[in-house]
């Protein structure tokens, strides 16, 4: 199983990002791929999560803001829009077939506890 990020960078406080996730080599029918963040010195936060129903999970600190959306190839994406220096964060993806998407997005305890995971994106949102 092989999950890629991309499309992190530097933007403007108020601009946007797409960030994107590549996923091969996932066999599961049924599960659910989410976002989560890391900033310096701070504990990994959950940000969204969907399932394959399409049933979307958000932090509190994203709703309105960012949208989370997958294709047909299981291929993850997250629109971020007005963003705010707080998001400043490495953005990793990861998959997990026995959690809903509320759920994943509680796992701040190592990624390897999931089924998979990327090595992640940088977002740097400048003031």
């Amino acid at each position: 199983v092989q999950l890629v990020e991309s499309g992190g960078g530097l933007v403007q406080a108020g601009g946007s990002l797409r960030l994107s996730c590549a996923v091969s080599g996932y066999t599961y029918s049924r599960y659910s791929l989410g976002w989560f963040r890391q900033a310096p010195g701070k504990e990994r936060e959950g940000v969204a999560a969907i399932d394959t129903d399409g049933r979307a999970s958000y932090a509190d600190s994203v709703k309105g803001r960012f949208t989370i959306s997958q294709d047909n190839a299981k291929n993850l994406y997250l629109q971020m829009n007005s963003l705010k220096p707080e998001d400043t964060a490495m953005y990793y993806c990861a998959a997990d077939h026995q959690l809903a998407p509320w759920w994943l997005l509680l796992q701040t305890g190592p990624l390897n506890a999931l089924d998979a995971w990327g090595q992640g994106t940088l977002v740097t949102v400048s003031s």
